[in-house]
């Protein structure tokens, strides 16, 4: 990291701190209500102030500030010395705290007592008789509860606001949060899964034979797009995956952040903020925030191994994962997860009805005769359009070291995940892809279907030092970087081009072509990484908190070239063709990047925050925020938010919120380019294949037809929504959003001749017959509303659990337009962005979800039903098409064999439920028959379900089975 940087920074302090002066006297004149929804299963936090102590004294004040029972020996703990705790913790963490260094531990039942031990010695989870007995006895046990203390007061600090909160019910806005119970039950394999069962708000869509978004799966919320959510770990923010997505899926022009380079045994619970949070994060954070908290010190170890599988035989899955935490000096701690998991791919391609190779008599549209006897005996199943087929290993460490005036804390994560996807198969009979030799047969006899595997590598490192002074001050400085990495191989591909050049240059046999002719070849690598540096200082006051922070952040966007073989078009010169073919050039299924296309681009980031949180009387809470955030290349940008809390009575509360937002242009959008094949529905309604290049924002084709370079888009939030505590069970939160999104980003369609004579001339110029580029090309309007009701009840010896959710949204183009001054403005702007592009941001995921959940957890055994309702979609693909709503049931039975050993068995979709059909888009769709008239194959296509979008998939039921041992 470059440390003059840094520095540099120093002289824009000044005019910072200037542009907040006016941003404050703009956004203090704001004053709205804010809404919040919240699980209910967020761990409580209590605020402590206990001084350095003998051990005896302080575990007597820590039951009386915590009001738990605390069972301890006055000689065991007489000698101990404690250390001081003052702040905002859980049981768990406190205790921890307070006893580090002392050789003591704790130990706690199911009901929530808690005994005190020496460390070295080993003690068993106490059972519920043997505390009663102890608490009942007087044989020199201590408890630690005064019942006469006075009430503290539950506080809790999480994604959202930077201030503690008396309970989480006072959150500003509206938060899910997520416990590793709650994920690890939903059944789910990946994180990103898990919060789609979980979180109606959240869609994790599947596409199929869309290149790199088939194994980086677009993760939204709120139906915006995957750069619209900010996603952060320990609070701190995560890097982007280097992928963005060109191709047709749900996300198209955009660029995420890989959910599932976490695992699941590393989570303690995700938070979900669902409300604009520019003001107080920065960019990204239009639809929302998801932060992912790490196990620490507070987690019980274990161990899980799982094996699940699809009803049709397919898509196995075997996973293992493992936590403990280790002590560090006595002083800290290491927690430290390992994940490891083996995926099989799963296919639902229907049978390939066109011919394979050559020789077919075509007797009407999509119908064909054959004598050909390798036609006759083909086997038809030549896709694979399903999950992808994929292995991962993971691993997470999150410290903490406490000294005398703070504590070091840090966390490092690592991830390789290996994937194998398919392409568009390539048949015999396609000269273009295919070429014939000198015996008149293609060069791959029997066609092929291209395989691309990636490798996915992501890591991060952050380190950080938090202290507080005596006078309620505290200080928070770390470092972040983070880097995604992908490596694209292409494998059982062919470049006809070069197979068309050994065919003509006629040195070698054909025998010997089909022998030597090289199958695989490196495509390309991606990259991207982010350094983060980030000072924060919270101060309590008598009249508010204040929170100032000081970011500086630097990306680094990188792409790698291929060989040659895998771009190189062998059999032309200069646009001339050299032989009486003319194949295409590069690997099939996924060409490569050649050196000219090249990138390696930097852009450091500058920011500044203030957040008060104001208690303006005893029932009306204010929150307020302002951030400048400074950018190479576009600017700046200055955001706002307001927010309050109003408990009208003791039942009901009113909540809203207003903000405005940003995010910038990901460094994808500005300098990714490429030259892919893309599959598309032509105005006859065949699927064609397209081979479009990608141009980045400042190229030269960009500027040849005036395109300007591309700005922030900004965003008006405003939500509205209630909370009504119906009785000591039963909960209900609702809220309304509105979010208005300027000069969005978007990725233009395929550019062709014809169009215009400026268009022309640069697409000549550029030797390319079709482009696509990125521009401020849209306004939107989403609005939508969350519902979450819960209700817990005693039932006989257990306990049972109701949770409604359910997410209403809609969005809406409301202006397309393309970049004045440009040779595009003059054109109609649905050429530029067509009734396919709009779908994509309109309608291609779910107007609905709804999430039914039923748990009842008796003694040993937990039962839990699930029902899962995805809304209607429509897809255009040529026509469009819309598929209805389908509910789906989830069912997970756990049984408690040991006080450390649970067996779980469950199944996702149980009653096998598909989406609609597909009816358009499709492809080798066909009838072919033998001289005699039998028929061969009669195929609607090889796209049984749409491969365009698919939010629960197309795989069936899935039934799995797991073991859990704590330790």
């Amino acid at each position: 990291m470059n440390s003059t940087f840094y520095l540099l920074e120093v002289n824009k302090i000044t005019l910072v701190l200037l542009l907040l002066k006016k941003q404050l006297t703009r956004f203090l004149s704001v004053l709205m209500l804010i809404f919040i929804s919240l699980s209910a299963h967020a761990d409580k936090l209590l605020y402590f102030d206990i001084p350095q102590n003998n051990a005896n004294q302080a575990l007597i004040t820590f039951g009386q500030q915590s009001e738990k029972t605390l069972l301890f020996s006055f000689e065991l703990t007489k000698t101990a010395q404690s250390n001081p705790i003052k702040g905002y913790y859980t049981i768990d963490f406190a205790l921890k705290k307070l006893l580090r260094g002392s050789r003591l531990n704790f130990n706690r039942n199911s009901a929530g007592a808690i005994a005190i031990f020496a460390r070295q010695s080993p003690v068993k989870r106490l059972s519920k008789n043997t505390i009663d007995n102890a608490l009942d006895s007087t044989n020199g046990l201590s408890t630690g509860i005064n019942k006469h203390a006075p009430l503290s007061i539950e506080k809790i600090a999480i994604v959202g606001s930077r201030t503690a909160r008396r309970s989480i019910t006072d959150l500003p806005v509206p938060v899910d949060i997520l416990s590793f119970e709650q994920l690890r039950q939903s059944g789910k394999t990946s994180v990103g899964n898990m919060l789609q069962a979980i979180a109606p708000s959240f869609n994790f869509s599947k596409s199929a034979i869309s290149d790199g978004s088939d194994v980086l799966q677009p993760a939204t919320l709120r139906g915006l797009g995957p750069d619209q959510t900010l996603v952060l770990v320990n609070g701190k923010r995560r890097h982007q995956a280097s992928l963005i997505h060109i191709n047709n899926s749900v996300g198209r022009g955009t660029a995420g952040t890989d959910l599932n380079a976490i695992p699941l045994a590393a989570i303690k619970r995700i938070e979900i903020l669902r409300d604009g949070a520019a003001a107080q994060y920065g960019s990204d954070a239009i639809a929302g925030v998801i932060n992912l908290v790490l196990k620490d010190d507070t987690s019980p170890d274990y161990a899980e191994v799982s094996y699940g599988q699809y009803s049709q035989g397919d898509g196995a899955s075997q996973q293992f994962d493992f936590n403990k935490t280790f002590n560090l000096f006595e002083q800290g701690f290491i927690n430290a997860s390992l994940s490891i998991s083996d995926h099989q791919a799963t296919n639902r391609a229907g049978q390939d009805g066109a011919c394979i190779y050559q020789n077919c008599i075509s007797l009407a549209p999509n119908k064909y005769k054959t004598s050909n006897i390798n036609e006759i005996t083909a086997d038809r199943n030549t896709f694979s359009v399903g999950n992808p087929k994929y292995q991962q290993q993971s691993g997470v460490i999150n410290a903490g070291y406490s000294l005398n005036s703070g504590e070091l804390y840090g966390f490092a994560s690592y991830s390789k995940r290996d994937n194998t996807s398919a392409a568009f198969f390539r048949s015999a009979r396609n000269s273009s892809t295919n070429p014939p030799l000198q015996d008149q047969h293609a060069t791959l006899r029997h066609g092929y279907l291209p395989e691309i595997a990636t490798s996915i590598k992501d890591a991060s490192i952050n380190i950080g030092y938090v202290f507080e002074l005596d006078d309620d001050t505290s200080f928070d400085a770390s470092y972040t970087h983070g880097k995604n990495s992908i490596n694209y191989q292409i494998k059982n591909s062919l470049n006809a081009s070069y197979a068309n050049l050994l065919h003509f240059q006629g040195a070698l046999s054909d025998k010997d072509i089909r022998a030597t002719i090289p199958r695989s070849a490196h495509a390309y690598d991606l990259s991207l990484s982010l350094q983060t540096l980030n000072i924060d200082i919270i101060k309590d006051l008598n009249w508010a908190t204040l929170a100032l922070g000081l970011e500086f952040r630097r990306d680094n966007y990188q792409i790698k070239s291929g060989e040659k073989y895998s771009y190189f078009d062998y059999d032309t010169i200069e646009n001339q063709s050299l032989f009486s073919i003319d194949s295409v050039a590069g690997t099939q299924g996924f060409p490569g990047v050649a050196p000219d296309s090249t990138v390696d681009e930097q852009r450091n980031v500058r920011s500044i925050y203030l957040e008060i949180t104001q208690q303006l009387s005893t029932n009306i809470t204010l929150d307020s925020a302002i951030r400048f955030d400074d950018y190479d290349g576009f600017g700046s940008s200055s955001n706002f938010k307001i927010a309050a809390h109003w408990q009208s009575d003791h039942w009901l509360t009113y909540r809203a919120a207003f903000n405005t937002g940003f995010r910038a242009p990901s460094m994808q959008q500005l300098y990714f380019n490429n030259m892919s094949t893309q599959y598309l529905v032509a105005d006859d309604g065949a699927l064609t294949s397209q081979k479009i290049a990608t141009f980045r924002n400042d190229s030269s084709l960009a500027s040849n037809i005036g395109i300007a370079e591309l700005k922030q888009e900004t965003s008006v939030n405003i939500s509205l929504g209630a909370v009504a505590n119906l009785s000591n069970n039963v909960t209900v939160t609702l809220d309304y959003y509105r979010i208005d999104i300027d000069d969005r980003i978007v990725l233009s369609s395929s550019l062709y001749s014809g169009k215009s004579p400026i268009l022309d001339q640069v697409l000549t110029a550029e030797n390319v017959d079709k482009a696509q580029l990125f521009l401020n090309g849209a306004d939107t309007r989403t609005q939508g509303i969350d519902l979450i009701a819960t209700w817990r009840y005693p039932i006989e010896s257990g306990t049972l659990d109701l949770t409604l959710a359910a997410n209403f949204t809609d969005t809406e183009v409301t202006r397309l337009f393309s970049p004045e001054a440009s040779a595009l403005n003059s054109l109609p702007v649905e050429q530029v962005f067509s009734e396919h592009d709009i779908a994509i941001i309109e309608s291609w995921q779910p107007q609905n979800r709804i999430n039914f959940n039923v748990s009842y957890q008796q003694e040993n055994w937990l039962f839990q039903l699930t029902l899962n309702r995805f809304g209607q979609y429509s897809v255009i693909d040529g026509e469009k098409q819309t598929y209805g709503a389908e509910l789906l049931t989830d069912i997970r039975v756990e049984y408690q064999l040991t006080d450390s050993t649970k067996f779980y068995f469950g199944s996702n979709n149980l009653f096998d439920v598909y989406p609609d059909k597909n009816t358009i888009g499709n492809s080798r769709q066909g009838h072919i028959i033998d001289e005699a008239g039998n028929s061969i194959v009669d195929s609607d296509g090889v796209f049984q379900y749409s491969r365009r979008s698919a939010p629960f998939g197309y795989n069936g039921a899935y039934f799995y089975a797991g073991l859990n041992i704590n330790f």
